[in-house]
């Protein structure tokens, strides 16, 4: 699996480990300046290159690469003047401090160049565990070249952005080096899809409850009850309070509606505990009546995705909600909704990595924090960041869709942790898929073809013993 990722003291204490076990750093240094030279071959002919070395060991893999392509037949200078490409080789992912003096105008100037540029490590400027530049300058890359395992800036925004496209070298330092990593990027190596079972029915497949607000706001809950019926589910409801059953009966067809009359009626319908799972939030609005019936849902054994007006109905209280917190259970805010959960957190957190494992860790259950680069929490520490979300994904709707397809898959009893990172993953991956133009309502509908495509990557990696996706 190359799906860890490792802070920068965790990369030191692996290169750390390939010196004491016989790799000298110099072989590092010249793997790793050859795996950048290997990479910038492929993509560009050969054309006058600079090569910025900066004094410490990225300063010396930039001094491997520059013989290189030397040897290769490429024009190397240390000027950017007639430069087309430059290779950023000045500061690696320990900076510490903003730049500053002539390596700030260093840099300056060669992103006002726009010549391409390959960054090795992280682009210089940028902290490698925070994902943020250090000051306001920092090298804007075109691709970047980082060895062993990606860092927390290849994927965390802005870094992943300033780094361009991102390539994993192997240089030589063996997996051993990895100890026990807890942190992650997304991907099916990390989780297995809940294919159904042949002989299986509807019924073994879990039943979720989407919990719909009052009349004028169902839309939410219609669709986080449509993902959770396209991501697998084997019956989903939406429940209604009595002035909405109308509309969502009038707009639903394979998805149910379940009368409920407050928060008592919803403790009453959830004590069938074949209705498994509940997502309860979206459209739901905010208040006294919505954490009454966050309470009810959290009483339940079903398992629990609590969403927007879910989470927004605690500000100022939340201390109430996290008492009844327990899992199987995922909370799933974005920023705004955080902040109003774990007031203050994200601020003295050091990335939202970090944030997301202290929330998780508090809340005693799952914690999906959303974003670009959402991450997902588990209280015992581990974390997956996710990093296939387009642009396209910040439209109306899209978290409602989300937080249905997490209900969908717990539903068919997949735990909290595990079907968070699924349903981030292939709600990216619907995105992607779809291209320009997406609107929330598409998201589950494009599911299909991703489960196709994932279906397909399992079924050869039958034929393929070294490939586990899926």
């Amino acid at each position: 699996m190359a799906n860890e990722i490792l802070t920068v003291k965790e990369t030191y204490a692996a290169d750390a480990y390939a010196a004491a076990h016989g790799i000298a750093p110099r072989d590092l240094m010249e793997n790793a300046g050859r795996a950048v030279a290997d990479e910038i071959c492929p993509r560009w002919t050969p054309r006058p290159v600079t090569v910025l070395c900066g004094p410490g060991n990225n300063g010396g893999d930039g001094k491997v690469v520059a013989r290189l392509l030397k040897e290769r037949g490429w024009t190397v200078s240390d000027s950017l003047e007639g430069a087309a490409l430059a290779v950023d080789a000045l500061l690696g992912a320990g900076l510490s401090r903003p730049l500053q003096g002539a390596m700030r105008e260093t840099v300056e100037t060669l992103n006002a160049s726009h010549i391409p540029v390959v960054a090795i490590d992280v682009p210089s400027g940028l902290h490698g565990d925070t994902g943020k530049p250090l000051g306001e300058v920092c090298v804007d890359a075109d691709l970047t070249v980082t060895f062993f395992r990606k860092k927390p800036a290849h994927v965390l925004m802005p870094g992943r952005t300033l780094c361009g496209e991102v390539v994993v070298a192997d240089i030589g330092i063996p997996d051993a080096a990895l100890g026990d990593p807890k942190l992650f990027e997304n991907g099916p190596a990390l989780w297995q899809f809940p294919w159904p079972d042949p002989a299986a029915h509807k019924y073994a497949r879990g039943h979720c409850v989407v919990v719909s607000g009052p009349a004028h706001a169902t839309g939410a809950a219609r669709l986080a009850a449509r993902g959770a019926l396209r991501i697998g589910a084997g019956l989903v409801s939406v429940a209604s309070p009595p002035d909405a059953v109308a509309v969502n009966a009038a707009a639903l067809t394979a998805i149910m509606v379940k009368p409920f009359r407050w928060a008592n009626g919803l403790s009453r319908l959830l004590e069938d505990e074949r209705l498994n799972s509940v997502v309860i939030g979206p459209g739901c609005g905010v208040g006294g009546e919505t954490r009454n019936m966050v309470r009810a849902v959290l009483a339940s054994r079903a398992a629990a995705v609590l969403d927007a007006d879910a989470l927004s109905s605690y500000e100022g209280v939340s201390g109430s909600m996290l008492s009844l917190l327990r899992e199987p259970a995922v909370l799933t805010p974005h920023e705004g909704e955080f902040e109003r959960i774990f007031p203050g957190l994200l601020a003295k957190s050091q990335n939202r990595i970090e944030a997301a494992r202290a929330a998780a860790r508090t809340a005693k259950c799952t914690v999906l924090l959303k974003g670009p680069d959402t991450v997902v929490a588990a209280p015992d520490g581990r974390a997956i960041v996710n990093s296939n979300a387009p642009a396209a994904l910040a439209t109306a709707g899209s978290g409602d869709v989300l937080a249905g397809f997490i209900g969908g898959l717990m539903a068919q009893r997949v735990d909290s942790y595990r079907a968070a990172a699924t349903a981030a993953w292939l709600h990216g991956e619907a995105a992607s898929r779809f291209g320009p133009g997406l609107i929330s309502e598409d998201l589950p509908e494009e599911l299909p073809a991703v489960l196709r495509a994932l279906r397909d990557r399992r079924d050869g990696a039958r034929h393929d013993p070294t490939d586990r996706a899926g």
